[in-house]
């Protein structure tokens, strides 16, 4: 089923992939210049299986950069960032907390979705440390091209790519770090988290923890 799956996807992807030694030789100077290379790129076997790459969705001139972990089922299938579950939930999250999610650029530490079939459904996986690594290439070259004032990492995976290290981030949530290229790193929960949480009185609180990490927001940027 994986092999037919993958025949599949190879067909509906442009003929030629780009290699990673290829894709250093790339001026890429616009988030255009991201999207329309990142199509071809196989610098991890994530490309093999996904149905396509889905690249970050925002100005150049944002403000604030929102990173989560990877595509899920709906957003691999629709080609955009955070259309899912976890999107809709940080839409409405993003709006209690007075932000505006067209003023920002969200993206994701890895470009594409990883997951295990079955029967017909695609379960998420987590992507492991080297495919973050690899597609951290991606993700540097966004955050050159934006330099944003701010970017929030939401769980586990984009604080991994950013930091270039691993932090609990049910500890360290709401402190802003730096990365090691001096961009400042507001550390939250992913959405997701939120969803994975029986509804209750634990879930409400951690609702509104989230709400509260976004609200800070407006402090770090001068808002």
């Amino acid at each position: 089923m994986m092999a037919r799956q993958a025949r599949t996807h190879a067909a509906t992807r442009p003929p030629t992939g780009i290699e990673p030694l290829a894709l250093d030789r790339e001026e890429v100077a616009t988030l255009a210049d991201v999207r329309r290379l990142a199509v071809g790129c196989q610098r991890c076997g994530l490309y093999k299986h996904a149905t396509q790459v889905v690249t970050g969705e925002g100005g150049e001139h944002s403000r604030l950069v929102l990173v989560g972990e990877q595509p899920g089922d709906q957003e691999d299938q629709q080609g955009r960032p955070f259309v899912g579950p976890a999107g809709r939930l940080l839409d409405q999250c993003l709006r209690e907390a007075d932000l505006d999610r067209d003023e920002c650029y969200v993206t994701n530490a890895v470009k594409h979705f990883k997951f295990e079939r079955r029967g017909k459904r695609r379960i998420h996986e987590r992507p492991n440390a080297g495919e973050v690594q690899a597609c951290r290439w991606w993700l540097d070259r966004e955050l050159k091209i934006i330099e944003p004032q701010l970017v929030v990492a939401l769980g586990a995976t984009a604080v991994q790519a950013l930091l270039g290290r691993g932090i609990s981030v049910m500890k360290q949530r709401g402190q802003v770090l730096p990365d090691p290229g001096g961009l400042q790193v507001l550390v939250t929960v992913h959405p997701s988290y939120l969803l994975r949480i029986p509804a209750s009185d634990a879930a409400e609180h951690a609702r509104a923890a989230f709400i509260e990490d976004l609200r800070s927001i407006h402090a770090i940027l001068g808002k």
